[in-house]
């Protein structure tokens, strides 16, 4: 069996084509054809894409201990989340830097990027939303209006500590190392 070179996503505003090889989807592409202001995708800042996954995988970590998602959906979207964390699927985060609305381009991005990796991770194929959906179980009981803001604390706080870690190694280099 062949792999397929594009999947069919659907939202609000109908059909579209995806290539098969992207973990986004469609509200992805919407973005990036609509709100093309930059050119800078998010995957510039790792640490908002590492902090994304922070907040998605603490989510769905609540939502299992809630009795909201299954056990094996929130393995999947833990694991797809921890991937990405070590800096997996990085370059599926396309979405321009500034964009329109409150970062809700960047949220649903994050949702496609995850549930894809998650549904590999349970074996299915990319965009196989029937077993694990990217708004109904990655992004259950969320808000753009919430996620987004905590993901750009939690980025910032992660800033900080390597900024800390950089000066008191440059300090150490350059002051407590050379008098040995």
């Amino acid at each position: 069996m062949s792999t397929p070179t594009e999947r069919i996503e659907h939202d609000l505003l109908g059909d579209l084509p995806v290539p098969y090889e992207v973990y986004y989807g469609v509200h992805t592409l919407r973005a990036l054809a609509n709100v093309p202001i930059t050119g800078i995708p998010i995957s510039t800042y790792p640490n908002l894409v590492n902090a994304l996954a922070c907040v998605k995988e603490a989510a769905a970590l609540t939502n299992y201990d809630l009795g909201l998602l299954a056990e094996h959906k929130m393995k999947a979207i833990g694991h797809a989340c921890q991937q990405i964390r070590t800096g997996a699927a990085h370059d599926q985060f396309v979405v321009d830097v500034i964009q329109g609305g409150a970062g809700t381009s960047t949220n649903m991005n994050a949702n496609k990027v995850i549930a894809n990796l998650a549904l590999e991770y349970l074996g299915h194929q990319r965009g196989d939303y029937a077993a694990l959906h990217p708004n109904d179980d990655v992004n259950l009981g969320q808000s753009t209006n919430d996620v987004y803001p905590t993901a750009l604390k939690i980025a910032t706080y992660m800033g900080i500590v390597q900024l800390v870690h950089s000066i008191a190694s440059a300090v150490w280099t350059t002051y407590l190392g050379s008098k040995k």
